[in-house]
């Protein structure tokens, strides 16, 4: 991941630690000696510089890195042993004065047994000692050999002339961080059926440090790779793997270095392989409390009654955010994974249809086909469906339904996609209808308010569900996730359906699923028409247009998509505070959007969200595609009256802090 630029967000935007949840970590693997304590120390201390002057604060070396992994039965001689003490002690001195935790391998001696053990200390202290339970004497290990398992009680041990808790159940809090747990396994830890960090996890632990010594076999990374991915996900942590490198002892085995920083399924920071080497990245830990929250089955209820806790506080320090952050949360980055992610999805929208049709026994859709991209995704998954049922797509009655707004080219677009997908098209004028309406309710039709707008959505709707009824069919909706969040729809008019198929998914996402349904049709005059679609600008197509040129755009009104997008997904999935999304959205699209425009749709967006939500409290049934939804049965139990003041509070303090 690239490092992003100072964007000259006032001081208080560029506080990571301390703020918003963010904390640096880094993980390192250094050129070890097998057996030279003092020349590892040295190697260790450059890190530690480095790491310091960039603001990390907890730091992640090897397993055993001041001796090296690769000793074998040089672990049994007391020289060794002892001078390993020695360098600790000496980096301890050095440390003094730092605010920074550092994790160090090494043996120790505890009543006459050898342990493998990570030392967390901090500013030249001992904060606890844990040591290796699971140790591997298989295939090309020989742990057993020399070291004793680790026990999960924590006791005392007396370490450079002070009493030190000793023990694998030993958790590490920062007070004034307490998102912030700490907990450990060492290498083999991991592999095991039931890791060590489930139950650190299960005990408050945020984030977990494993400091590894894993030789390189062919495949082997991927494995590591998996497991430490998905350990991260499944206890919802950060996970820090630092692993032995070049240096450790070639004769039988390779140690390729690789590091990696996790966070909660993905992979943020890693390592190339065969060479030592240091990363550092910031992890989100209000995120991963957020999840904690929402999962009920997270159950820690008990798990914490065997630990012993350490507490330590960390200085409140400035320094820039290098992380990256996607523009579009919603959609993969990568083109395969992108391109399987739309066709996964249009698959679970139809079905959703295929299952609503079967069960109410219709032969018979009928969908508002506009020209606009909402709509052209709705008859696609439509088609889709009707395709899975073996039910002709002819029964698929599209109704383009022209009006004061309607352009040339919007209304060719609807009628070409019609015939190209095979289904019936029928075009009913609501000019006369919609000016009867002004007459009946004494609406001057020259004054083009929300009354002029609405009608013609209402009369839309209308007509939709009547030739459902003469045609024993169902309305399927067209209206999308983003919409929904902010409430861009006429209250029983495009509000309202029988199935919405795109209840869902974010404008965002609208866009790319229509792409990848051209990109993969193998018909040039649909995919053609398709691509159009793509590039005509976004309209509820209201107002009349100028010049044959639509006049009334979507994002000029409400805002641009991608901005409440970005917003909808950090509320939604983490719940995170408005100055919070405000230094993501800034840090994610850069100079793209300056901060005052940045901080208008953000309040917009906010105030929408709370102000419209009576409209997503009747929302019809619609397929949930991803791991966020507004359904009012589903994802998102929220009053339709809750008062949006504290987050108007809170964006009002925003504003005086930027000077806006």
């Amino acid at each position: 991941m690239g490092r992003l630029r100072n964007l000259g967000f006032p001081f208080c935007f560029m506080e990571v630690f301390m703020k918003d949840g963010f904390l640096k970590v880094g993980v390192a693997s250094v050129d070890v000696e097998v057996a030279n304590p003092i020349h590892n120390k040295e190697k260790v201390m450059e890190v530690i510089k480095k790491a310091d002057k960039n603001g990390v604060k907890l730091l992640v070396f090897p397993e055993l890195v001041l001796t090296a992994y690769t000793c074998n039965d040089l672990f049994l001689q007391k020289t060794l042993l002892d001078e390993a003490k020695n360098q600790l002690f000496a980096i301890l001195e050095e440390t003094k004065g730092q605010d920074m935790v550092i994790v160090l391998g090494l043996p120790l001696t505890v009543n006459h047994k050898l342990y493998n053990c990570a030392v967390f200390a901090q500013g030249g202290k001992i904060l606890g000692v844990v040591p290796k339970h699971y140790l591997p004497n298989y295939s090309e290990f020989y742990e057993a050999r020399h070291f004793a398992p680790g026990e999960e009680e924590v006791r005392k041990i007396r370490l450079g002339g002070k009493d030190v808790p000793f023990g694998m159940n030993l958790l590490f809090c920062c007070e004034n961080m307490e998102e912030l747990v700490i907990g450990c396994e060492i290498c083999e830890d991991l592999w095991c059926p039931l890791p060590p960090s489930t139950h650190h996890a299960l005990a408050g632990a945020t984030v977990i440090c494993n400091p590894s010594a894993s030789d390189e076999t062919t495949t082997k990374d991927t494995y590591r790779r998996n497991l430490v991915s998905q350990q991260s996900a499944r206890l919802v942590c950060a996970y820090l793997y630092s692993c032995a490198g070049e240096g450790e002892s070639t004769q039988d085995l390779v140690y390729s270095g690789h590091n990696m920083i996790a966070e909660y399924g993905s992979i943020l920071k890693e390592s190339r392989r065969f060479q030592n080497s240091y990363i550092e990245t910031e992890i989100d830990l209000q995120r991963l409390e957020a999840d904690r929250r929402r999962m009920t089955t997270f159950v820690t209820e008990g798990a914490d009654k065997n630990y012993e806790r350490v507490y330590f506080r960390l200085k409140e320090e400035r320094t820039e955010l290098s992380r990256y952050f996607e523009r579009t949360p919603f959609i993969p980055s990568n083109k395969i994974d992108r391109e399987k992610r739309c066709d996964e999805i249009l698959t679970i929208q139809a079905m959703g249809l295929k299952k609503r049709l079967a069960h109410t026994h219709c032969q018979s859709a009928v969908v508002g086909i506009s020209g606009g991209l909402d709509s052209t995704l709705a008859v696609l998954v439509t088609a889709r469906a009707f395709d899975m049922l073996k039910i002709p797509r002819e029964n698929i009655v599209c109704v383009t339904m022209p009006c004061f707004g309607t352009t040339d080219r919007t209304y060719s677009n609807a009628v070409t996609l019609t015939k190209k997908l095979g289904a019936s098209l029928r075009e009913i004028r609501i000019n006369k209808a919609v000016e009867q309406h002004f007459l009946d309710i004494g609406h001057d039709p020259e004054i083009h308010n929300v009354t002029y707008e609405n009608s013609q959505a209402r009369e839309r709707t209308q007509i939709l569900m009547d030739i459902a009824n003469q045609t024993n069919g169902m309305v399927i909706g067209t209206g999308d996730m983003s919409e929904l969040a902010l409430g861009w729809a006429t209250y029983n008019g495009d509000h309202m359906s029988m199935y919405a198929v795109n209840c869902s998914v974010p404008k965002t996402l609208v866009r790319h699923l229509v792409r990848y349904y051209a990109d993969t049709s193998e018909e040039q005059e649909l995919k053609e028409v398709l691509l159009d679609i793509l590039d005509t600008p976004v309209s509820p197509e209201l107002l009349p247009p100028v010049d044959g040129v639509i006049s009334q755009k979507t994002e000029d009104l409400v805002g641009p998509y991608e901005l409440h997008d970005f917003f909808l997904y950090y509320m939604l999935r983490f719940g995170f505070h408005s100055e919070k999304i405000f230094r993501l959205t800034r840090q994610a699209f850069g100079e793209e959007y300056d901060v005052a425009t940045c901080y208008k749709w953000l309040r917009t967006f906010c105030w929408r969200f709370f102000a419209q939500h009576f409209k997503r409290s009747c929302l019809p049934d619609g397929p949930k595609v991803g791991s966020i939804a507004v359904s009012p049965r589903g994802d998102l139990r929220m009053p339709s009256d809750a008062s949006s003041a504290v987050w108007m509070s809170e964006l009002d303090e925003l504003k005086e802090k930027l000077g806006l």
